[in-house]
């Protein structure tokens, strides 16, 4: 078993693909380990891209992050990451394939819908960057 991280961002939640989105996720087999929805800070969503720090979108990234809300969690199932990749599809929308959920309910690079972790390492970060031990319903 896999877990991955998986947020709806806030252009997704504000025009109400929540739902859809979740149903999505169900469908593909993945377990729900832990969801809530929060309204990032300036200074969290700096710090969840801080890898992206230095890029030249980082400010309209972490100012589009923290526009309003957005729906956080964990997700599990075998080969999570590569799996919630592949129904996400392609950072750009225009460039996602038919069927994915940046096709679907993205609109621009920045406003895609969507974010996943790329690595089992970046899952991890992720997950305890937004979620404490007690968020998170383990089967184990």
């Amino acid at each position: 078993m896999e877990t991955t991280l998986a947020m709806v961002k806030p252009d997704a939640v504000a025009a109400g693909h929540l739902g859809r989105i979740l149903d999505r996720i169900l469908k593909e087999g993945f377990r729900i380990a832990g969801v809530k929805m929060l309204r990032l800070s300036q200074g969290q969503a700096e710090g969840f891209y801080a890898v992206h720090r230095q890029r030249a979108f980082f400010a309209d990234l972490t100012r589009f992050m923290t526009s309003g809300p957005v729906v956080a969690m964990i997700l599990e199932r075998p080969d999570a990451i590569a799996t919630w990749r592949r129904v996400m599809g392609a950072t750009d929308p225009a460039k996602a394939g038919d069927g994915t959920l940046r096709k679907e309910f993205g609109t621009n690079l920045e406003r895609n819908a969507t974010h996943g972790s790329d690595a089992p390492e970046t899952a991890a970060t992720e997950i305890a960057y937004l979620f404490n031990m007690l968020e998170i319903y383990s089967t184990d």
